[in-house]
């Protein structure tokens, strides 16, 4: 998966790669995305199996959405998962993602609630 995530950030300009790191070692990929209505986007999230459950993911979100959170032009941010992700959508309503309503193919889409983007 990694590997078409990557393709499609160099064939597309809506998403931008970039490896996730523990320590020295790369352990996982995400995206970042600008979507047409302005609402900025994460997505193609992976996290080597080695190193689920250790904080990684966590640690990944908490500073994307802080960075993105951070851009004059960000005003929401948003996701996409499965609906049978049980984890992930558990890790996403932590933080303050929360279900819109609207669906993505079958991947449900969340929105860091409103009030959190720029107060991480």
């Amino acid at each position: 998966m990694a590997a078409r995530y990557l393709l499609l950030s160099m064939r597309e300009d809506s998403w931008n790669s970039l490896a996730v790191y523990a320590d020295d070692a790369v352990v996982g990929h995400a995206m970042w995305g600008l979507d047409e209505d302005g609402s900025h986007w994460i997505g193609g999230m992976l996290i080597d199996g080695a190193e689920q459950g250790k904080g990684v993911g966590r640690a990944l979100l908490l500073t994307m959405t802080g960075w993105l959170a951070a851009r004059e032009d960000c005003w929401t941010i948003r996701l996409a998962y499965q609906p049978d992700n049980a984890v992930a959508g558990r890790l996403y309503t932590s933080l303050g993602f929360v279900p819109t309503g609207a669906v993505d193919g079958d991947e449900v889409i969340a929105e860091l609630a409103p009030g959190r983007v720029g107060n991480r």
